[in-house]
């Protein structure tokens, strides 16, 4: 009986000298496990990729490393997951910009997943803001940043093979599933902090 009550004891008091350590300003959120320590609930990319059909629209967690920083103000980061192929893009938005030590850290982003679509009409409307030459710059040229090509798994250089890599994505996509768009998933953030 002696021995059970200094399990507890001692279990009691690791769980305030935690709760007393960690910051107000951490909004991590951790789940207890049967032995006492705390796991992170953060979702891993690799995961949030896989299953992003159904947690688009909803807030997620999650966790990766920062591969870049979008050069235009910060207001993209890149979070990778088990490999370079598990890249994910997170949009500042209400934020404002990310802070250039993300870049190499572990970060981890609070926000809602959304879809962005790419269509026939996204094709068509993109194409006539090349002839108008109103296409808004990202990156070093025209052919649009390379952080964010990776992500989407794009292999062309230039506007025009990119449209054309698209329309070819898509046909494929129809014939086998019966969808007639191309979807990729960003993260808009509500809050971050970079892990050390």
């Amino acid at each position: 009986m002696k021995t059970s009550k200094s399990i507890i004891i001692a279990v009691a008091a690791a769980f305030l000298f935690i709760g007393s350590s960690c910051s107000n300003k951490q909004k991590s959120k951790e789940v207890s496990t049967s032995s006492g320590q705390l796991v992170s609930s953060a979702m891993e990319i690799d995961s949030l990729l896989t299953n992003a059909d159904a947690l688009a629209g909803k807030e997620v967690t999650i966790e990766g490393v920062c591969t870049h920083t979008c050069k235009h103000g910060a207001t993209k980061i890149f979070l990778m997951g088990s490999d370079d192929t598990q890249t994910i893009r997170v949009e500042a938005g209400k934020l404002g910009s990310f802070s250039s030590k993300c870049v190499n850290a572990i970060v981890r982003v609070t926000g809602v997943l959304k879809e962005q679509r790419v269509d026939e009409a996204y094709l068509q409307n993109w194409e006539a803001q090349l002839k108008a030459q109103a296409q808004e710059k990202h990156g070093d040229g025209e052919a649009g940043c390379d952080s964010e090509k990776k992500a989407r798994g794009e292999q062309a250089n230039t506007p025009e093979g990119r449209i054309a890599d698209f329309r070819a994505k898509i046909a494929d996509r129809k014939a086998k599933t019966g969808k007639d768009y191309l979807s990729f998933y960003y993260v808009e953030a509500d809050s971050y902090e970079i892990q050390e």
